[in-house]
């Protein structure tokens, strides 16, 4: 039985991806429930490897490894979305100050995609992230300096 709100509301799922594991698995059990679920794997601009261009230097940690991970095949995902750094840091301040989610740039990252995707999809339809972790680990780092 559908409810409002219920998974059969999902429209889309992305996910940064550094090995892909998790991206896979939860793709993979979303898609199983929803096979019409749109798949976006986000990756930094800065080493947008899957989008085609050349590895580079990039400060989200936990993905933009350099190269595509070798259990991730095209077939896995249906977009891949490349996050500027900037924007990515930016997103994860601004969730933080506007809806208390405190977390990393690759949760920025996650959100700036997730915003993307739910722009295009437009009204009535969800998109579905992780909050990777929390910020604690870079309150001492430039995305939260307070100087």
């Amino acid at each position: 039985m559908d409810r409002p709100g219920g998974l059969s509301a999902i429209g889309a799922f992305c996910s940064y991806v550094g090995t892909a594991g998790c991206f896979l698995g939860v793709s993979r059990a979303l898609a199983a429930a929803l096979p019409g679920l749109h798949r976006a794997v986000v990756e930094p601009a800065e080493s947008a490897v899957l989008s085609g261009r050349s590895p580079g230097t990039h400060h989200i940690e936990g993905g933009g490894i350099g190269h595509r991970p070798p259990q991730l095949h095209p077939a896995d995902h249906d977009e891949v979305i490349a996050i500027p750094e900037a924007r990515a840091f930016a997103t994860a301040r601004q969730a933080a100050r506007d809806e208390g989610i405190f977390s990393g740039p690759s949760t920025g990252a996650n959100l700036a995609a997730a915003l993307d995707i739910a722009a295009r999809l437009g009204p009535g339809h969800r998109v579905a992230t992780l909050q990777v972790d929390s910020g604690l680990k870079y309150l001492t780092g430039p995305l939260y300096s307070f100087g």
